[in-house]
């Protein structure tokens, strides 16, 4: 069954009475309950799990339940849901059997977004750290934005607030339709690419659904795209071709705003940027990869447009401290340094994996990778493959895939012989307990690796520095000191006095490592 979202209205966050939340432990979740908490709106929610962000919920006075029951919702007038939850969740058939409002989790978005000018981030690759990227800027600029995004900006565990300005940043959904709920006055599409053709079908009517989510762009508002991804620039073509307001950004000599001499290295990325062919001076940011160049000129380009200050998005990047599961750094055990990373598309696998190659230097990597989605790994495996030969070994869990059922020659059996390594260097391993046993027999000082994937893969991080640290003799794993570790993050001053404040994880009611179920989403 396809859920039927309401475009967005005249509904306001104040007129969803109490709200109840559906597998609350969700990150996309938490970002919505935050938000309508620090609006003074009564929030409950529930979930199986303790997720360790739902303290955070309670201490702004939300009720949590650790348990899917019909007594939850006494007293509740609206009850929010995710795509990850079934429409026969015994909640959302005792809320509809009652005649409360039951809302999708982006049609309660856009009800707290009402009377705002929505800045929406789209796209295949990138949506969670372009949002982030865009609200510090406009942080910087002393505009106190509202915002949610679909990740934590790392260190500070929160991916919403409830600012005092005008405008209202979002990460807009593609994989469920739900993007085309909003009505923003900007819309910035990172790339469109193909994925998600379970819902979609085909490519075609993905980029449809793209072309159909700018043009629901307010008239005086505009719309950015990126010169350099085939998608966008088709995008781009189209949209014009209407008249739409339409700028694009990257290193294609006919971008509005192009990006010239980038470099990038374990350090970070540099670019000088133009637009029309006047300088706009160098941008710099303390993580690495030219895609992330490339992910911050559109909120170069959006301050830009917005006739905001351009120090503020040199300032806000220069300190830009990034997205938890997006190169994030865990620590080091015997010489080892272990990194989280949220990429299992192929094209965001491929730039993942060669920014870590840039790190490694010297060393090998080493990829513990559990692909995500049956289809999309049937689809795609080839190209999978490919991305994950740039690592010297390879360590590759079962697909995740909740519902989903495996037919004969699918799933990572069939992904590991395709993988172009020497059989000695790549592995398949079908319980969560290998792997780590298998990278601390690997690993070697001076070698990187990352866990790469399927939501649950992020747990394992912590497990792999415990293995590696036994090896040693007991050892305990260290943080080491880099420039992201040290930057201000959201909800931190940043230079100038202004603030800075905080592709969820949805494990869809299936076992989590450990036998816990979890409904996050």
């Amino acid at each position: 069954m396809t859920a039927q979202f309401t475009p967005a209205g005249t509904l306001t966050a104040e007129d969803l009475g109490a709200v109840h939340l559906i597998g609350v432990g969700g990150v996309g979740m938490l970002g919505v309950a935050r938000l309508l908490l620090t609006r003074g709106i009564r929030v409950s929610g529930s979930d199986l799990r303790e997720w360790p962000s739902l303290a955070g919920l309670r201490a702004l006075g939300g009720t949590i339940y650790l348990s899917h029951e019909a007594t939850n919702l006494d007293g509740v007038d609206t009850v929010v849901y995710s795509s990850a939850i079934p429409q026969d969740h015994l909640e959302l058939v005792e809320a509809r059997r009652r005649g409360l409002r039951v809302l999708h989790r982006s049609e309660a978005l856009a009800a707290a977004m009402t009377g705002r000018r929505a800045i929406a981030v789209a796209g295949t690759h990138g949506k969670t750290t372009t949002t982030s990227m865009v609200t510090m800027v406009l942080q910087q600029a002393g505009v106190d934005p509202s915002f949610v995004i679909g990740g934590e900006i790392s260190e500070v565990g929160s991916g919403a607030h409830h600012g005092t300005g005008e405008h209202f940043v979002v990460e807009a959904d593609e994989s469920d339709r739900s993007f085309l709920i909003y009505r923003p006055y900007v819309s910035i599409i990172t790339n469109v690419e193909a994925d998600h053709l379970n819902t979609y079908g085909d490519y075609a009517t993905l980029e449809a659904a793209f072309v159909e989510f700018a043009r629901l762009t307010d008239p005086d508002g505009f719309i950015i795209t990126c010169a350099d991804d085939a998608g966008g620039r088709r995008l781009a073509e189209s949209l014009r071709a209407e008249g739409r307001r339409v700028f694009t950004y990257g290193e294609a000599a006919d971008a509005d705003l192009r990006l010239t001499e980038i470099s990038s290295s374990a350090r970070g990325v540099r670019y000088l940027a133009a637009i029309d062919g006047r300088s706009l001076g160098e941008f710099r940011l303390p993580v690495p990869g030219r895609h992330m160049g490339l992910n911050s000129a559109s909120a170069v380009l959006a301050t830009y447009l917005l006739e905001l200050p351009l120090e503020a998005a040199e300032a806000a990047l220069a300190v830009f401290p990034g997205v938890r599961r997006r190169f994030e750094r865990k620590g080091v055990a015997d010489g080892v340094l272990v990194y989280d990373e949220y990429a299992y598309h192929p094209t965001s696998m491929t730039l993942a994996l060669q920014t870590l190659r840039e790190v490694a230097g010297d060393g090998r990597l080493i990829v513990v990778f559990q692909p995500y989605r049956l289809y999309r790994t049937r689809d795609n495996q080839a190209e999978i493959a490919e991305a994950l030969a740039i690592a010297d070994e390879v360590v590759l869990l079962e697909v995740f895939g909740p519902g989903e059922l495996r037919q004969p020659g699918e799933g990572s059996a069939a992904l590991i012989a395709a993988v172009d390594l020497p059989a000695d260097r790549k592995v398949f391993v079908d319980s969560w307990e290998a792997a780590p046993v298998e990278v601390a027999r690997r690993a070697r000082p001076g070698d990187v690796v990352v866990t790469m994937g399927a939501p649950p893969i992020s747990l394992m991080g912590d497990e792999l520095l415990a293995a590696l640290g036994e090896r040693a003799g007991g050892s305990a794993p260290t943080a080491t000191v880099d420039p992201v570790a040290t930057a201000p993050v959201l909800g931190d001053p940043v230079p100038g006095g202004a603030t800075a404040g905080g592709d969820g994880a949805a494990l869809g009611g299936t076992a989590a490592p450990g036998g816990t179920a979890s409904t996050a989403g």
